[in-house]
């Protein structure tokens, strides 16, 4: 059974560390941690989180958009369960939005990520998988990404005035 696993937040080392690469897709530890990420990221409206965040460091995330309170315009997806990612190519198109952390509670960011990757994973069976992503799903997995190589978004940032509380976020951004 899936259980939420515990969330670290920003001074935590973990979040700073380069994560492993997972060896076994199909070790006990690493589906459960698949199931526990899935449970965990749901719980707390977020639309992707890494292995890094509880405090395992491994290459491993799951991206899981769907439309909640922190992202009321995500887009619908099965959460997926991608190890040993990496991006294969890239636009050179770059946008600027707006991200939030559940390892960085209460602040967004504008964060500059490029439009559009193609993207090498091996899923939760261990196959092999290729996609191309854009916009907010492309947004997701290079977030989450950086987490695997210990970079927090608030290091994306171009300028300190690109921040915003959660709160001004709700009020300007969300419910404008």
């Amino acid at each position: 059974m899936s259980e939420l696993a515990p969330i670290i937040q920003l001074g935590n080392p973990t979040l700073r560390q380069k994560a492993a690469w997972v060896e076994n897709i199909q070790d006990e530890h690493i589906q459960k941690l698949i199931e526990d990420l899935i449970a965990t990221v749901a719980k707390a409206n977020g639309v992707g989180i890494a292995a890094p965040q509880v405090a395992q460091s491994y290459r491993l995330f799951i991206v899981a958009s769907r439309p909640n309170a922190r992202y009321p315009n995500a887009p619908e997806m099965e959460p997926t369960a991608m190890i040993n990612p990496k991006i294969i190519s890239h636009s050179t198109e770059v946008v600027k939005d707006w991200e939030g952390c559940l390892s960085v509670p209460g602040i967004r960011g504008l964060v500059p990520r490029y439009k559009a990757i193609e993207v090498e994973y091996t899923d939760c069976q261990g196959e092999l998988q290729k996609q191309k992503l854009t916009d907010f799903i492309a947004r997701i997995f290079q977030h989450e990404y950086d987490h695997l190589d210990g970079i927090v978004f608030v290091d994306r940032l171009e300028n300190t005035l690109d921040m915003i509380t959660e709160q001004e976020y709700q009020q300007r951004v969300v419910n404008k």
